[in-house]
């Protein structure tokens, strides 16, 4: 693990797996971490397998990166710019870059604006991106989440009582993850037509922030489908998904 200051002074923490080839940059979802989404799930585990140089990095108010208790903090633009300046960091020329969920949205938004991506795969998202412009706020209100974290747990909406859930599983600081909910109530994808690299979209078939993949592949020039079993949490945990995507960064 080590620490880097962000493009506005934040210190954010990553994870560098040495290995071959293009560097494959992990981002994480809303409330897990490095450990929550990629290395406690075996995705970690098949990318080094298969002999890859794995990046991970903790967004801000998660993981082991700093935790500002302050909305204006977070934004999606915000997150995205913290991604491109790892790559400024460790001085990468190019990069294979992985999202899932909120870092799904952020991964889209990097590769349609840094020519260092040249390979991307994104999981637990759908036709959300197409229809709302990010994640997909029909199946859930970012003001949902925020309540959520803020109270007891109880009388909550399924989807967000999930992400309660998850984050006392993971020791998530609640009121942080409040305000990066607060902070990225607003659709920031508006095209898709700019990512024209190779993409893969990866669905849980029971995942409801992931419904449609196909109509997301389908709005990229030069992208495909996979679904496996699973909802959003456990998606990422099927042996077919690390199968998928191990197979799509060869």
């Amino acid at each position: 693990m080590a620490k880097f200051t962000t493009w506005d002074g934040l210190e954010l923490n990553y994870t560098v797996w040495p290995g071959e080839g293009v560097p494959v940059v992990l981002q994480h979802g809303i409330v897990a971490d490095t450990n929550a989404n990629w290395m406690s799930v075996g995705v970690v585990a098949a990318l080094r397998e298969a002999g890859h140089h794995v990046i991970s990095l903790d967004a801000r108010g998660h993981g082991r990166s700093e935790k500002p208790h302050d909305p204006v903090r977070y934004s999606w633009h915000a997150m995205a710019g913290d991604v491109r300046a790892l790559f400024d960091e460790l001085e990468l020329d190019q990069v294979r870059l992985v999202g899932y969920s909120m870092g799904g949205i952020i991964a889209l938004m990097v590769a349609g604006a840094d020519k260092r991506v040249e390979r991307l795969a994104v999981g637990g998202i759908g036709s959300g991106v197409v229809d709302c412009g990010g994640i997909d706020w029909r199946v859930i209100e970012a003001d949902d989440i925020v309540t959520v974290m803020r109270g007891d747990g109880s009388g909550a909406a399924p989807q967000a009582a999930m992400f309660r859930f998850l984050a006392d599983a993971v020791g998530a600081d609640r009121e942080a993850i409040a305000n990066v909910a607060a902070g990225l109530n607003e659709a920031p994808i508006e095209t898709l037509t700019g990512i024209t690299i190779p993409a893969i979209v990866l669905a849980g078939d029971a995942d409801p922030f992931a419904a449609e993949p196909e109509r997301l592949a389908a709005a990229l020039p030069d992208a495909r489908a996979v679904v496996v079993p699973g909802d959003h949490l456990t998606s990422i945990a099927d042996p077919a998904f690390s199968a998928a995507l191990v197979d799509f960064l060869r």
